[in-house]
C-alpha cells in the first residue's frame, strides 16, 4: 500500500507562523510535523509516499528530499495553487496507482500505529475513515460510526481524524487540475453505504492554530512523549 500526505494548505489560521514556512514544517516536540508522519510510515513498512504541496512547497522538498533517509521513496505532486483535498488527490493518482492507499493530513499529530491501516482490508467498501472523539473546537462532530460503518445522521457524532484509506475510483469523476473538496464526495459515498470506519481512542491532535500548536507541545513535554 502507498501513502499520501496532504501538505498543500496555506496555513492561513497559523499566521504569522506560516508567513515564511509551510505548516507541515512547523515543529512539534522539536521535529517538523510532517517528519513525525514520515517516520511513522517508515516504521509501518510503507515504501512509497506521495506528498502534494503548493505554498512554499520547495521548502518541503528541500527538507525531505527523496525520502532515502527514512528508507522511503518520496514523490511530490506539485500544485500551482491548492486544489483542495479531493482535487489534490486526483492530481496525485498517477503516483498512487490502482490499489487502495492511505491518506494522512499533514497537520495532525497522533500515536496511532499506521501498520494497522496498512493491513486494512476494505472488503466491499470504497473507503475507511478513522474517527476520534470530538475535540473542543469541533464538538458537533462530522459523522456517526455504527457497527463499523459510517453514517451521515444520528446521535453521538465523531470527528473525522484526517486519516483514511481510499480506493482510487472514488476520484474518477473529478477533472484533472480542478479544485474539489472531499466532503461532498464522502457524503455521497456514505449515503450509499460505501464507507466503513473505526474509532481511535489514543492520542490525536488537530494542529490548526498557533494556540493548538502550543497545546500539543505543552502536552508532549509534560507527558514525556517519545517517538
Amino acid at each position: 500500500m502507498k501513502a499520501m500526505i496532504l501538505a498543500a494548505g496555506k496555513g492561513e489560521r497559523m499566521r504569522p507562523l506560516t508567513d515564511e514556512i509551510p505548516k507541515p514544517l512547523l515543529e512539534v516536540a522539536g521535529k517538523p510535523l510532517i517528519v513525525w508522519h514520515i517516520e511513522k510510515l517508515a516504521k509501518a513498512h510503507f515504501k512509497e509516499v506521495v506528498i502534494n504541496h503548493a505554498y512554499l512547497g520547495e521548502m518541503i522538498e528541500a527538507y525531505l528530499g527523496n525520502g532515502s533517509k527514512w528508507g522511503l521513496k518520496i514523490q511530490y505532486s506539485r500544485e500551482g495553487s491548492p486544489l483542495e483535498t479531493a482535487g489534490g488527490i486526483k492530481k496525485a493518482l498517477s503516483f498512487l496507482g490502482d490499489e487502495p492507499f492511505l491518506v494522512v493530513n499533514a497537520d495532525i499529530f497522533t500515536d496511532l500505529d499506521y501498520i494497522t491501516l496498512k493491513n486494512m482490508n476494505l472488503d466491499n467498501f470504497k473507503g475507511h475513515l478513522v474517527m476520534v472523539k470530538n475535540p473542543p473546537h469541533h464538538m458537533k462532530g462530522d459523522f456517526v460510526l455504527k457497527h463499523n460503518k459510517i453514517e451521515l445522521e444520528g446521535s453521538n457524532k465523531l470527528t473525522f481524524s484526517g486519516l483514511a484509506i481510499y480506493r482510487p475510483e472514488i476520484f474518477e469523476e473529478i477533472n484533472m487540475e480542478s479544485v474539489a473538496k472531499l466532503a461532498p464526495i464522502l457524503k455521497k459515498l456514505i449515503d450509499a453505504g460505501c464507507i466503513c470506519g473505526e474509532e481511535y481512542h489514543g492520542l490525536w491532535f488537530d494542529i490548526g492554530t498557533p494556540k493548538r500548536l502550543e497545546e500539543i507541545n505543552f502536552f508532549l513535554k509534560n507527558n514525556n512523549f517519545t517517538s
